[in-house]
């Protein structure tokens, strides 16, 4: 998603995607913190994100290596 389509989403819509993303980075063993930070980046493909820490890259990482 890009930050244009991001500015036209209702707030309710814009909370859920956002509270999504974090949740599923969360779930598969990102760091809250490091999750709240890649969850944001919309341009970060989120399956990319999760593909890239199950194969052990840190998660500090991921946004370097994939934006």
């Amino acid at each position: 998603m890009t930050a244009a389509q991001f500015e036209i989403l209702e707030v309710a819509e814009a909370e859920e995607l956002l509270r999504a993303r974090f949740e599923s980075l969360t779930w598969h063993g990102c760091p809250p913190g490091n999750a709240l930070v890649i969850a944001s980046h919309l341009e970060i493909e989120l399956l990319d994100a999760i593909s890239l820490m199950q194969r052990g890259c840190p998660a500090h990482l991921v946004i370097p290596i994939l934006d």
